[in-house]
């Protein structure tokens, strides 16, 4: 009687729920898990975008520490040197010079061999919670609370449990520190053309909270909110925006949003600012334009040179990056293929001395307007249609 007991519970533990309220149970703890990292860990300690309340951020440390075993302080700071030395030998984890198969294979044991740095731990670690929980427990026994979730899987599904605790114990490893770290910084689409190689995965920012929207999130770090486009959807901004609501959050920064005055006709100091604050989004369109004339043009080139289509690919995507990022043997294809085409090279001139309005911080802002306002001048007065549309837009940022 007692061993028919003790089989049963091994077999169907104290809940004896069936396979699929298994499978449930284990998509909805490891998305907890997934929205501790992006709202609490990520969000809330690495950038300061938004503070929580003593409820959900006691919730989350704890959570964390059952589901995990990662130490506030620690992530906290191995994500900050990522941003601050992003796809440098110093980065903790990019594939641009670790390679993406050691970031997707390996990318908890980057994480880590990092956070036995104590360098990076006290420049990068300030601001993380330092209470008594966090130092006898959290920090002091952080395997323990891996441990004890195991016990809680035993106790209610049996064996099978064991399962359950191992999808948990990789859902992390795979999920933020494979795939974000990895594929986010290889492969993907990207809205802005930001300072390192971080991309979009995908639109719809769900399995992994939101994080999937990583180019967004490099472009406006400090942003609470990751997704930018409108068809764009970041879970993790919509958990936020509920416990704003609660009173349980509050909301610091969000990326800015251009507001526009379509009756402007000429530029002027608030225009400059305004450029200024939302350069992300003005070299955005236009990259957009680029697009737009090289479509009209790239028929003229193909008669007139002998470039293949392979070329001609390339070259369009070369287009479309920061002129300062291109090195020597890109910038040689593209000024080739820019002899073949007054309309584009006239682009790409423009854009170089478009963005020197915000990397001039030696002018004057008398300066730099009267060079916006000649910047427009032109720009309308050159005949490529994209170009003067484009010039019209910029003339009416507020």
């Amino acid at each position: 009687m007692i061993l028919n007991a003790v089989l049963d519970f091994l077999s169907n533990g104290l809940t004896r729920a069936s396979g699929w309220e298994i499978v449930i149970f284990t998509l909805v703890v490891t998305h907890i898990t997934i929205a501790g990292v992006t709202i609490y860990l990520h969000r809330c300690q690495a950038h300061r975008a938004l503070d929580l309340h003593a409820i959900p951020s006691h919730f989350f440390r704890f959570w964390l520490w059952l589901t995990t075993g990662m130490v506030t302080r620690e992530w906290a700071a191995i994500h900050r040197k990522h941003h601050a030395k992003c796809e440098t030998e110093e980065d903790p984890h990019s594939p641009v010079t670790r390679g993406i198969k050691k970031v997707l294979l390996e990318g908890a044991e980057l994480y880590r061999a990092e956070s036995k740095n104590q360098q990076t731990i006290e420049k990068y670690g300030h601001g993380a919670p330092d209470d008594w929980l966090e130092r006898n427990l959290y920090t002091k026994h952080s395997a323990m609370g891996i441990v004890i979730m195991l016990f809680i899987d035993l106790a209610l599904f049996g064996v099978i449990g064991l399962s359950v605790w191992a999808v948990q114990m990789l859902w992390i490893p795979i999920t933020a520190a494979g795939i974000i770290n990895g594929i986010g910084h290889y492969w993907g689409y990207r809205n802005y053309d930001c300072n390192d190689a971080a991309t979009n995965i995908i639109p719809f920012g769900i399995l992994i909270g939101g994080e999937e929207l990583h180019n967004n999130h490099h472009t406006f770090g400090t942003s609470a909110k990751l997704s930018s486009k409108w068809y764009e959807f970041d879970i993790g901004w919509m958990y936020i925006r509920i416990l704003e609501m609660m009173g349980l959050a509050t909301v610091k920064k969000i990326a800015p949003a251009p507001k526009f005055d379509s009756g402007k006709r000429i530029a002027d100091l608030a225009t400059l600012h305004s450029i200024v604050s939302n350069r992300y989004d003005v070299m955005a369109k236009y990259t957009k334009s680029i697009k737009h004339t090289w479509r009209e043009e790239v028929g003229h080139i193909r008669t007139k040179s002998q470039l293949g289509a392979h070329t001609l690919r390339s070259s369009r995507k070369l287009m479309q990056k920061e002129p300062a990022k291109l090195a020597a043997p890109q910038r040689q294809q593209l000024s080739e293929v820019l002899a073949h085409s007054k309309a584009l090279q006239t682009m790409h001139d423009m854009r170089v001395e478009l963005s020197v309005l915000w990397e001039r911080s030696h002018s004057t802002s008398d300066q730099l307007l009267n060079q916006l306002q000649d910047w427009c001048r032109r720009a309308e007065s050159s005949g490529i249609r994209s170009l003067q549309e484009f010039s019209f837009r910029l003339r009416s940022y507020a």
